[in-house]
């Protein structure tokens, strides 16, 4: 019997299968980078070990260290979680070499499903070989590893070799491994895949459908269970082909087949031999506890009878630190408050205060509700969504919400081209007119000791605000009554320092309002207070291409110096932060006077990294802030 379990991960699955250990009874042992120092899953473990560093590289992807942390603790278990070592046949065999049980497949199962192209041909699929244009479009891909990395979509022949090149030079520094091959790559298909878990015995369960086509870089945004639209023929054949990729592998655990279906036909993608993030729509939908079985199955125990019965339907949405209307781009600072109404289910690696840092990966939490119906738990979690206290750094909650809301996915007709058809609109900004008015009474409120009437009439007071990049001003008076709007058909039913209740045309609306420093949330909208009179010091020269995020400079664009003469839109240099690469591009057409940034240099949000005098021709052109693009890289 297990008694005491390492978790060789971070973040949102370390707190989860702690606590699946601490209603097992089993103890619980954290392994930590400096920069995790303080992470929750550290705080909440019964004991933690450091791995000296901070980024993946250094820490949690050292299996040697984390194998010495786990016998230095006392654990006599370990459990890889997902992502970082959790597919790595290696690293499963150095946990067994060392006498502790591993809460995982066996390493030769990894192995023969770690390569794309060997569970391919397990399956009896050939990747393709000589590629012509009749096969166009392809899809590149890594052959060891996931998460979009090392891939790449190929509509014209031209681009192939450029094409499988970089792929290869992305999953080489990715996975260490640069093998791709080429498959066809299918438009406007589906992703659904099939949980399945299975004992040392030999029995293995298909616990149904999950459909994940929601995806943004090749990952995931939004998962649901079962998965919608299916036929029992079709779905019962996916069930079959996954059974026969475990069976064929002698797999035990949990793990997860992946198709593409497309025109009624399911296309085998690979096999994860590990715990999905999706997990939990499953778990809500069969009633069991995976992290659970796994420790089970570890210990040698059967799985008895059969699958238990489906119920309902469960839907999973991924809160990540990101500004979807920007290509994506991570975002990092302090996580002020994160909250869920009750009736959802929340699991997060992040409580109150944290930071979110620049090393790993940008996710903040899993939000999932359960249903009798799909329509009831699409709703749910919108709602839940919707009036969920996200406070701190850009997310993309309200992309969530859209796109829950939007008419292809509550009919359950989307598909992988869901975001290239629907980002511009799913990601116009949230505004309200009221919004500014709030901010500014709640603040006059918890400035004002003793009241601000005055018997002499006097100037309204005025704040500003920035509001999805746009300047808004608030007005109001201090009077007899207490405080009261300029705007017409405004009224103010109440006010102190968190909670302002306005009246607009005969319509009451109530507004919670928090402020961090310069940056207030009135619900779920955003705002920054800006200053009455700007600090001259901290304005910048027009073309001043400025860091839009933390993270280091890995390279420069080449023939591209100081004296140049360059376009809007170019690309400049690439900065690396959160596990991916980001393309920092040109604001202005013009010339390129001043270039600070060198590679390998650190850089912090706002900093300087170039400044470009727009041509005469091009300088009445609004400049665009810079837009990166981003990648995964590690």
């Amino acid at each position: 019997m297990i008694k005491n379990l390492l978790v060789a991960n971070r973040g949102e699955i370390a707190c989860r299968v702690f606590r699946t250990c601490r209603t097992l009874g089993i103890g619980t042992v954290a392994v930590h980078s400096d920069a995790d120092a303080d992470a929750l899953h550290a705080r909440v473990a019964d004991a933690a070990v450091r791995l000296p560093g901070d980024t993946p590289a250094e820490t949690y992807l050292r299996g040697d260290l984390i194998v010495k942390a786990a016998v230095a603790a006392g654990a006599d278990a370990v459990h890889p979680g997902y992502g970082f070592l959790s597919e790595n046949a290696g690293f499963a065999r150095a946990v067994l070499d060392a006498g502790l049980v591993w809460v995982g497949p066996p390493p030769a199962a990894i192995e023969a499903m770690a390569s794309k192209t060997r569970a391919k041909r397990l399956m009896g699929i050939a990747p393709l070989e000589d590629v012509t244009a009749a096969d166009l479009p392809v899809l590149v891909k890594a052959a060891a590893g996931g998460g979009g990395r090392g891939m790449r979509i190929v509509r014209r022949l031209e681009d192939l070799e450029g094409a499988l090149a970089a792929a290869r030079a992305e999953a080489a520094s990715a996975f260490g491994d640069g093998e791709v091959f080429v498959e066809p790559y299918l438009e406007n298909g589906r992703h659904v895949e099939v949980q399945v878990l299975a004992d040392t015995q030999g029995t293995v369960w298909a616990l149904g459908t999950r459909d994940c086509s929601l995806q943004r870089r090749h990952q995931k945004v939004v998962e649901e269970a079962p998965a919608p639209g299916l036929t029992d023929g079709l779905a019962r054949e996916l069930a079959e082909l996954a059974v026969r990729a475990a069976r064929a592998v002698g797999y035990t655990g949990a793990g997860t087949v992946e198709f593409l279906v497309a025109g009624g036909r399911a296309h085998f993608l690979e096999m994860n031999t590990r715990l999905q993030v999706e997990h939990p729509v499953t778990e809500a939908v069969f009633g069991i506890d995976l992290v659970a079985e796994q420790i089970r199955v570890a210990e040698g125990h059967a799985l008895e009878g059969g699958p238990p019965r489906a119920r309902g339907h469960a839907v999973e949405a991924r809160l990540y630190a990101e500004d979807p209307a920007r290509d994506w781009a991570p975002q990092t600072g302090t996580l002020h408050r994160l909250a869920v109404p009750d009736g959802v289910r929340l699991d997060t690696g992040y409580t109150d205060g944290d930071t979110i840092g620049v090393h790993y990966d940008p996710m903040l939490a899993k939000v999932v509700a359960h249903a009798p119906t799909r329509a009831e738990a699409v709703r749910k979690l919108a709602g839940a969504l919707e009036r969920a206290a996200v406070h701190g750094p850009v997310t993309n909650r309200d992309l969530l919400v859209r796109s829950l809301r939007h008419e292809e996915f509550t009919r359950g007709r989307m598909d992988t081209g869901f975001y290239d058809r629907h980002l511009a609109a799913l990601t116009e900004p949230a505004r309200d007119p009221c919004a500014p008015l709030a901010a500014a009474l709640a603040d006059a409120c918890g400035r004002s000791r003793f009241g601000g009437w005055r018997n002499v009439p006097s100037q309204p007071q005025a704040k500003r605000y920035l509001m999805a990049g746009e300047e808004h001003e608030a007005r109001y008076r201090h009077t007899r009554a207490g405080l009261a709007a300029e705007d017409d058909g405004v009224r103010v039913v109440h006010a102190d320092a968190c909670r302002v209740v306005l009246e607009v045309d005969g319509v009451r609306r109530t507004y919670e309002v928090a402020r961090y420093g310069d940056r207030v949330h009135v619900g779920g909208i955003a705002l920054t207070a800006l200053p009455r009179f700007p600090d001259p010091a901290l304005q910048r020269a027009p073309g001043s291409l400025l860091a839009p995020m933390p993270g280091t400079v890995v390279r420069l664009a080449g023939g591209v110096d100081e004296g140049a003469a360059v376009r809007a839109g170019q690309p400049l240099l690439w900065l690396e932060a959160m596990k991916m690469e980001h393309k920092i591009t040109v604001p202005v057409t013009g010339t390129l006077t001043a270039l600070h940034a060198t590679a390998g240099q650190q850089v912090e949000p706002g900093m300087l990294l170039a400044v470009v005098r727009p041509d005469q021709e091009h300088g009445e052109q609004r400049e665009q802030p810079p837009s990166p693009r981003t990648r995964e890289t590690t």
